[in-house]
């Protein structure tokens, strides 16, 4: 039996968002350890495949017939871009689907710890309630309006995070040599700067580079050092890019006010992760989520329907749409 598509990810995926795959389509649904899945993409014309998960090996491609490799997502780093350029499989993914998912759950992330939030709901479920309002009074916590936040990486989802806090009221710095969209760019009053004085100005500094060797650990000790006092870190690009074992100690310290963390070097992450073991209080001003902070309904589907709208194209002969590589 011939397989079209073989997808690494289950079916349900698709359906619980109105997103099943194409009418006159043979596809399979597997997942990435299937002892099969060799002699499948043997067969495959196609490949769709989630943006989160561990890497995958090259050699499952080797002497496939495929034609793309369809990333349901932004990030393509679970392939070896090197590998699939000698097999010749091009890999497509589906840029800025998920943009306001991320910059929602960035807005979100920021106020949730400028005004300690989370940490005032455990206070009060304590019994704590008069001596944490007095501390939180006393402390003058700021809000968004009016905040310095540095967009670190102002691609297509960096430009969305920053147009939301923007909207907020936020004043908008950026690090990025060579920001896609100069016009949005203008119309925020956006400051171009060093990552250097971006640390040691933002109120707020939110990541959205992909993970490639020159953001490897492009947030260690040394940059976490530098940042403003009292500011939130927000980290929902890739695990890696920041160490985590430096911002766990920055939180555990005080210097830092607080950091919203999405993804991680290991998902998930391991129990000695350094993030997982800081002191309770240090703890109030760690927002910690699983690799969600771009999934919603909403943007799944659009993901999905994207990703089978390029499949078919591709199959049917025309050249893959956002092909990376």
């Amino acid at each position: 039996m011939s397989h079209d598509v073989i997808v690494l990810r289950p079916e349900a995926d698709f359906t619980r968002v109105g997103a099943t795959a194409p009418a006159g389509l043979k596809v399979t649904y597997r997942t990435p350890d299937d002892p099969e899945l060799p002699a499948l993409l043997k067969q495959a014309r196609a490949v769709v495949m989630p943006a989160v998960g561990p890497k995958l090996a090259p050699s499952l491609f080797a002497g496939a017939a495929t034609k793309v490799v369809q990333v349901t997502g932004a990030g393509v780093d679970r392939l070896d871009e090197a590998e699939m350029k000698k097999l010749g499989i091009p890999v497509a993914n589906v840029p800025g689907g998920s943009n306001s998912a991320v910059a929602e759950w960035a807005v979100t992330a920021a106020s949730v710890l400028l005004r300690r939030m989370a940490w005032s709901n455990n206070e009060i479920r304590a019994g704590r309630y008069d001596a944490f309002r007095k501390r939180m009074l006393a402390d003058n916590l700021a809000g968004i309006d009016g905040q310095l936040v540095g967009v670190v990486g102002l691609g297509v989802i960096g430009m969305a995070v920053a147009q939301a806090f923007h909207r907020m009221g936020a004043r908008i710095a950026y690090f990025d040599p060579a920001p896609r969209d100069a016009k949005a760019v203008a119309a925020m009053g956006a400051e171009q700067m060093s990552l250097e004085s971006l640390l040691g100005k933002a109120d707020v500094l939110t990541l959205h580079v992909p993970l490639i060797p020159a953001t490897k650990g492009l947030i260690s000790a040394k940059q976490l050092e530098r940042m403003k006092p009292g500011a939130v870190l927000i980290n929902a690009s890739r695990g890696g890019i920041v160490d985590e074992a430096a911002l766990a100690a920055s939180v555990e310290s005080g210097a830092l006010g607080g950091a919203a963390v999405d993804v991680y070097s290991t998902e998930p992450p391991t129990a000695d992760n350094p993030l997982l073991n800081v002191s309770a209080e240090a703890a109030q001003r760690l927002l910690l989520t699983p690799h969600i902070a771009g999934v919603t309904r909403q943007s799944a589907a659009f993901l999905f329907r994207a990703s089978w709208e390029n499949v078919v194209r591709v199959l049917e002969g025309g050249a893959p749409m956002h092909r990376v590589y």
